[in-house]
This record gives structure tokens, C-alpha cells and sequence, in this order.
């Protein structure tokens, strides 16, 4: 079901992930015309199709992947931007959230015909707005919109992309150093059988880049070492994350990294019941879910935050550049290795050195890390 809603919560930070969503969702209809009230600039809330919103400057439509709100990861850190925009820059913004990926074009396509209020920018965060968006931004050629996670070549189309693989070689880098030593710390402990895992949402080029990294990463430090990777084939299953870890677990790995969502939330369920460790994605995950940071070595943190923040700005200050793509990667600092609030100290500082020296190499091009698995 579509969702529809005001403004959200968040502060700054590192960030970022998937691009898809939970596609398992009925068709939904929406309660959305544009037709939001506004209330004294304070964050909006969603029941029962009542829309608020905040803030009295720019209007900013956010069309969300269809994992939706609260999946500790990639949607939330894009709120987290926007929300970041609306204390600066005193703007008002609505919330909608598709069920699923047929609901996307149709969500792009209300916002634009609103009239009250009449967006100034249209964000639309994940892969799975690329095709309706390019329909869409042809038919609303007078509307600015933001892709985040794709692009589309439309004049009025600003797009930002990240490079998930270089992130994911770092923390790859992490788990391959670490497997390879007796290391425990919090309630998890390496197994010294040579062997992690890695559980995508689904199996798209996008996620692809993830699984290649981390691979590339892991072998980087030791190429004897095992890496185990399947896919949930939803973004927001955590009983089948928790079932393919567990799996994981069981034939030998002692770290698992995700890139599935709300999905990855069952692998540390899995590597918390098991004492072994998790590595999360797109957010600080060991901040974003607490209850798991005894087994959170560190997150593969991608801005989306930030390209949500940047775009908003732009408009606002009139530098708005459709028709480019910004890439951001380990250079750009939009991705990043960031160790787990509890788990980080007892990192050993070798393996911290090492991570900054095949940071730099991968920065200055002396490691090129691939994009996709069968690159390895």
C-alpha cells in the first residue's frame, strides 16, 4: 500500500544502500494529491492517510524505495538528508512510500501535478524510480527531480550515484583480516575455518557491486579465504536473512556482511544467536540498531543523506544542474568503512593500518576494485 506522510527525524553522519525495496506489497492507492496542511514546523507524522508537513520555503516531494521508512539503512538515511534540508533551509516536505515497484511512476506522477502545494523539486531515492522517472520527467518537463542510486539522462534530472564497491572492498578487507585471526569481541568470536558471508536483497547489477566489492576485498587480505553469498530476494524478509545466515554460519562463516535492507536486520539476529559478527550497510547500523551492536564489527556507509541534502540545496540556491551525474565513492568520502560504536576499539590497530593503506590505494587507483562478482 502507498504510503503518504510529513516530515521524518534524523541528524548527520555517514551513510547508504539499496536501491530496490520489499516488492511484495499490494497494489496500494494514495491519499496524496499534494493536498498536505502545514503545521508550525514541526516534523509531520503519517495515520491513517493523514498527511502534515513542515516548514514554509521550498516544497520537496520524497518518493521513497519500496522498502519504505524504518528500515534502518537506505530510506532512512535519505529522510535523514531531507530532514537535515528542513533545518536549514526552513523548508516543507512529504513523505510518500510506494508498496511496491508498480506504485513508483504513479507516486513521481501526483507530486508533479500537484498544485498545493506545487513542488519545487521531487526526490525520488532507488533504482527502481529509474525507468518511470525518465517517463515521467519527459511528461513534467517544467519539474526538477533528484534520482538517487541512478541515473536518467533528462535536462531536468539531477542524478547521483555511489561507488558501493569501494566501500565494500574496504569492509571486505575488514572481514578477511579478521577471519584470519583468533579475534572475539562482544558476544562474537572467529571460527578459524576461513570462511564469510554475504547476503544481498535482490540480485540486481546494483547489489551485484556490493557482493563484488566485499569478495574483492576479503581476498585482498588472504585469496584462500571462502566467501559464501546468496540472496533473499526481498528487501524486507528478516526471517529469510536470519535463515540464509544461519545456513552461513553453519557451513563455516564467522562474519556476514548485507546489502539486502530491512532484511539484513535477521542476519544479525543470526550472528548475535550464534556468537559470530555482522557487518551492516548504507547507515552506522551499530547506532540504528543498538540491540545488535555487540556483533556489528563496523557498516558500509553510503551518503544518501547527502546527495538528498546537496539536491535540496541546489534548488534552493538556484544552482539546481539537471542532466549531470555526480558519482560518489571513497574519494568524494559518499562511502565508507565505519566500525561499530561497541566492537570498534577492540579492533586491533594493525588491522585498522592496513584498511587506511588499501583505502589510499584504492583512492589513488593503485587497486582497482570490480563491479561486478564474476570479476573477482
Amino acid at each position: 500500500m502507498i504510503k503518504v506522510g510529513g516530515a521524518g527525524a534524523f541528524a548527520a553522519g555517514l551513510a547508504g544502500c539499496l536501491g530496490g525495496g520489499n516488492g511484495d506489497g499490494g497494489q496500494g492507492t494514495t491519499t496524496d494529491g499534494g493536498d498536505g496542511t502545514t503545521e508550525g514546523g514541526d516534523a509531520g507524522t503519517t495515520e491513517g492517510g493523514k498527511t502534515t508537513q513542515s516548514g514554509d520555503s521550498l516544497d520537496v516531494g520524497m518518493v521513497y524505495a519500496t522498502g519504505g521508512l524504518g528500515d534502518n539503512s537506505f530510506n532512512d538515511m535519505a529522510h535523514k538528508g531531507i530532514k537535515q534540508a528542513k533545518s536549514e533551509f526552513g523548508l516543507s516536505f512529504r513523505n510518500t512510500e510506494p508498496g511496491n515497484p508498480t506504485e513508483v511512476g504513479t507516486l513521481q506522477r501526483k507530486l508533479a501535478q500537484s498544485s498545493n502545494p506545487n513542488y519545487d523539486l521531487i526526490c525520488c531515492i532507488g533504482f527502481v524510480q529509474a525507468d518511470p522517472l525518465a517517463r515521467n520527467a519527459q511528461r513534467f518537463s517544467d519539474q526538477k527531480f533528484t534520482i538517487v542510486d541512478e541515473s536518467v539522462d533528462q535536462p531536468n534530472v539531477a542524478s547521483y550515484r555511489f561507488k558501493e564497491h569501494q566501500g565494500s572492498f574496504q569492509v571486505g578487507h575488514l572481514a578477511g583480516l579478521l577471519t584470519d585471526m583468533d579475534f572475539s569481541a562482544g558476544k562474537g568470536k572467529t571460527n578459524g575455518d576461513l570462511t564469510v558471508g554475504f547476503v544481498g536483497g535482490k540480485e540486481t547489477p546494483l547489489i551485484q557491486k556490493f557482493e563484488a566489492g566485499y569478495k574483492a576485498g576479503v581476498k585482498h587480505a588472504n585469496s584462500d579465504i571462502k566467501v559464501l553469498s546468496a540472496y533473499a530476494g526481498a528487501w524486507n524478509d528478516p526471517a529469510q536473512g536470519q535463515s540464509i545466515t544461519n545456513s552461513m554460519i553453519s557451513n563455516g562463516a564467522d562474519i556476514v556482511y548485507h546489502a539486502a535492507g530491512g532484511t539484513g536486520t535477521g542476519v544479525f539476529k543470526a550472528a548475535q544467536s550464534k556468537g559470530r559478527f555482522a557487518i551492516g550497510v548504507d547507515a552506522d547500523q551499530s547506532k540504528t540498531l543498538p540491540k545488535y551492536s555487540n556483533v556489528i564489527l563496523a557498516s558500509m556507509v553510503k551518503r544518501v543523506d547527502e546527495a538528498v541534502y546537496r539536491s535540496a540545496q541546489n534548488v534552493q540556491n538556484g544552482s539546481f544542474k539537471g542532466g549531470t551525474t555526480q558519482t560518489l565513492g571513497l574519494k568524494e568520502k559518499g562511502v565508507a568503512a565505519v566500525y561499530g560504536q561497541q566492537l570498534g576499539s577492540k579492533i586491533p590497530e594493525d588491522v585498522k593500518s592496513k584498511l587506511q593503506k588499501s583505502r589510499k590505494k584504492v583512492v589513488a587507483g593503485d587497486i582497482s576494485v570490480p563491479k561486478k562478482p564474476g570479476k573477482v
